[in-house]
């Protein structure tokens, strides 16, 4: 696998009782499509945020370093205005979140991927192994349907269900607002852990802020090894890769010296970890990574 270090797989921890899925609550604030999101604050005692941003200049031209014609896409003052609001509103409830974690002394965790990459796949055999022993709630965020809240249902975690169909045909993220919502839904004072299932889009979810602590984003090898330089945003906010669906590269032609060749060109330095969540690899440097609360370098197997 290259300079993948995959962690050996374990066994699985017994299932504890099941926790039914909540109900979905209406639609937040439309989002913009493809602007940044300030960074959010960062939490006492934990790594500090710092997450660059791509965007298309007022003038057409791109950024230094990217790639493509750029000239399609320009940023007129009225425009600016109205996201500079949408996200000032934004930034105001993420740090409100931000303040009830804090007070409540639970790390949260943003976990992020396109759709099918594997997050909920990860997050069912992540509550098989850390439910008995951590306190852990989930956010679950999906266009429609309780489909992955029921699925994630049995393993002993509180989970809030955030729908997002209501806002645009279906919003592609969860953004503050919406994580508020849930938050009542969440015994907060009673957990350790908290996991954000965010929607499954390489674009929208990296450019919100919502309170949390760290980022995670899934990657899957089924999506080819050129999505850092297509995607550089969500790649750059997280600050863990996971490469699920390892278990499939001797079926593919992925270049995995090329993936990190393209991952390091966008977001040099960051965590990687290669897991497989069907088989179970790599899903305990996984759990060991979510229970440091500092997300220290060398939580997790890198390079």
């Amino acid at each position: 696998m290259g300079r993948f270090h995959p962690h050996p797989t374990s066994q699985p921890h017994p299932t504890s009782q099941p926790h039914p899925a909540s109900q979905p609550h209406p639609a937040s604030q439309p989002h913009p499509a493809s602007q940044p999101h300030p960074a959010s604050q960062s939490h006492p005692g934990s790594r500090p945020h710092d997450h660059p941003h791509d965007h298309p200049h007022e003038d057409g031209h791109a950024r230094p370093g990217s790639v493509g014609d750029h000239s399609g896409y320009r940023t007129g003052a009225e425009r600016v205005e109205v996201l500079e609001r949408i996200l000032g509103e934004n930034e105001r409830v993420a740090r409100a979140n931000r303040a009830a974690f804090d007070a409540a002394g639970v790390t949260v965790v943003n976990l992020m991927s396109a759709p099918g990459a594997g997050k909920t796949t990860l997050l069912a055999e992540t509550l098989r192994r850390l439910a008995p022993h951590r306190r852990i709630g989930v956010i679950e965020g999906d266009i429609e349907t309780s489909l992955d809240a029921d699925r994630l249902a049995g393993f002993g975690a509180s989970i809030a269900l955030v729908n997002t169909g209501n806002g645009f045909g279906g919003e592609c993220h969860l953004d503050a607002p919406m994580i508020a919502s849930a938050l009542p839904r969440l015994p907060l004072a009673e957990l350790d852990l908290v996991i954000i299932e965010n929607v499954g889009n390489l674009v929208c979810p990296a450019e919100f802020a919502v309170g949390e602590d760290r980022r995670a984003m899934v990657f899957a090898v089924t999506e080819g090894e050129e999505k850092p330089l297509k995607y550089p945003v969500m790649f750059r906010s997280a600050d863990l890769v996971l490469v699920n669906k390892t278990d499939l590269l001797p079926h593919l032609d992925f270049d995995t010296e090329a993936f990190r060749r393209n991952l390091d060109a966008v977001h040099p330095g960051v965590d990687v970890l290669a897991i497989s969540a069907r088989t179970g690899m790599g899903v305990n440097a996984w759990c060991d990574w979510l229970a440091d609360p500092l997300g220290a370098p060398g939580a997790a197997p890198t390079r």
